[in-house]
């Protein structure tokens, strides 16, 4: 049996070598793979020695070989492809290991050049990897450090291995092949090529947007059925997996996550990640129903459950601090479909045990757990596809235009920042009331801004919370001032908006009439 190992991340490739040598297993190799081999001791045959050719170029060939192909792509089992391996002395190559040269992370690098990025381009070992993947029958083809256990497991109990395995690594190989050059496809087509800079430290722009854009997903799971019962679902990944987002979480208990239940808790997930203090969102068909801050996580959930605690019933709960057994105590007084959090403290998963059908979602948080966002979001339209960035825009207070006789209080301006923070997750057109870092009435989604800030204002009455010197914010400008009138009356005292309006002076005048501040922000956060 012969291996030819030839890998640019040499991440326990020694060990797989002296393992595959001790199994009998003769070893063929190139340029750097081959030296360190040697170093350690093991028995190797440069491809070079193999095709009677040097390796030229600056290594760019030195495996685009008949001797090299001719080995993994002939068919055991086809009389006449022996037949030629045996008249042209090619011997058979029937594993073959290769991870290609590092052009992701290549490209990923600040200040990276056309010239570097180009030079990263692997041409042999995706060439000798779709061969060895296409005769998966007799050949198997290693891609990645984390496959070498499974490999040896079965050589060294069975002594070879089985079709199940051959056929598995070869879909990981096509698959990794395809976002190979998925990953060289959009960098170039993102380019903005300029004739006059091509030198050897040209670093190109780049578009957002390139002119192909390739989007590759993993799968996590089949999902018992989509939005609705009638509808097929499963959940995908990015295949670069993005440190405390929804998708790197361990379900700790509880029932399959269905479709809806992940849409809800990535709103809720994303929206308690935007703040730095101990905060608790809870979510209702994707929009936050409650969001607060506090000490701990009991005082931040409670402040949260008290803003619509009929919307909360049957929710999705999302902290940003571990949850600990005051705070899972209190929880688990209501129906909860789904709870996030970094992590659960022993007593807090003693409070859910008994209630097995709780979905417990541990979701660890990176330090800059706050800057961890999405750059580029879609939206599926009819056979095609919209992209754009994500609004990852954070408003400071220096962007706060005061436009008002009235001047915000310095608690204002702080609950104007909070309440901000819960306008960009709530669904178009939202309205937001907030006080003391709590939100005290929230409305979503409606087709009239009037519509939406009556709505927050029915239900603080109905969760009986007085909105008397609360704080609004509100997603877009206020067309007229009847939507001003209806929050003010409501008793909010100082109103964020992005401004922008043709009749924004009338406004601005509605609230000197009325007697109170507002903030122009200057963006807004429509979400459709």
């Amino acid at each position: 049996m012969n291996a030819l190992l030839s890998v640019s991340d040499k991440t326990g490739i020694v060990e797989f070598a002296q393992a595959l040598h001790t199994l009998g297993i003769q070893l063929l190799s190139t340029g750097g793979t081959a030296k360190l081999l040697a170093e350690a001791g093991l028995p190797v045959t440069e491809v070079a020695e193999v095709t009677q050719f040097p390796e030229m170029l600056d290594g760019r060939v030195k495996t685009l070989h008949p001797k090299v192909h001719g080995g993994l792509l002939a068919r055991r089992d086809v009389p006449a492809h022996m037949a030629a391996l045996a008249e042209h002395g090619i011997d058979t190559i029937d594993l073959l290991v290769v991870n290609l040269y590092p052009f992701e992370a290549t490209v990923a690098k600040a200040g990276c050049t056309l010239a570097d990025a180009i030079e990263n381009i692997d041409i042999g070992g995706p060439a000798m990897v779709r061969s060895a993947a296409k005769n998966w029958k007799d050949v198997a083809v290693v891609t990645d450090a984390a496959q070498y256990p499974a490999v040896l497991d079965e050589l060294q109990q069975h002594g070879k291995l089985s079709n199940a395995l051959r056929f598995g690594l070869a879909v990981t190989a096509f698959n990794r092949i395809a976002q190979y050059d998925g990953a060289i496809s959009n960098y170039l087509s993102a380019v903005l090529f300029e004739e006059d800079k091509l030198a050897e430290d040209y670093v190109p722009a780049m578009s957002a947007f390139p002119r192909q854009a390739n989007m590759f997903a993993i799968k996590m799971q089949d999902l018992r059925y989509g939005e609705n019962s009638h509808q097929q679902a499963a959940w995908y990944r990015d295949v670069t997996e993005v440190p405390g987002s929804l998708a790197t979480g361990v379900q700790l208990q509880g029932k399959e996550l269905s479709y809806n239940n992940i849409a809800d808790a990535d709103a809720a997930w994303e929206c308690v990640k935007s703040f730095e203090a101990p905060a608790c969102v809870i979510v209702k068909h994707a929009n936050p129903c409650g969001v607060a801050v506090g000490a701990h996580p009991l005082e931040a959930y409670s402040k949260a459950f008290q803003t619509d605690p009929t919307s909360a019933f049957g929710g999705i709960i999302a902290f940003n601090r571990v949850v600990d057994g005051a705070a899972a105590q209190q929880v688990s007084k209501q129906f909860v479909e789904v709870l996030m959090a970094p992590g659960f403290t022993a007593e807090a998963l003693e409070v859910f045990k008994s209630k097995v059908n709780v979905r417990l979602m541990q979701i660890a948080l990176p330090d800059n757990y706050g800057a961890v966002r999405n750059a580029i979001e879609t939206k599926r339209v009819g056979a095609g596809l919209l992209l754009q960035t994500c609004d990852n825009h954070e408003l400071q207070l220096a962007d706060l235009k005061v436009v008002t006789i009235k001047q915000p209080s310095p608690e204002e301006l702080q609950d104007l920042l909070f309440a901000w923070k819960v306008a960009k997750y709530v669904k178009s057109n939202a309205i937001v009331f907030c006080k003391n870092g709590m939100t005290m009435g929230v409305g979503a989604g409606q087709m009239s801004r009037l519509d939406s800030a009556r709505i927050a204002s029915i239900k603080a009455e109905a969760a009986k919370l007085s909105l008397q010197g609360t704080v609004v914010a509100s997603d877009a400008f206020f067309p007229f001032r009847d939507g001003l009138d209806v929050v003010v009356d409501a008793g909010a005292t100082c109103v964020a908006q992005p401004g922008g309006s043709m009749r924004d002076q009338e406004v601005i005048d509605a609230a000197n009439e009325r007697g109170v501040a507002m903030v122009f922000t200057g963006v807004r956060h429509f979400r459709h």
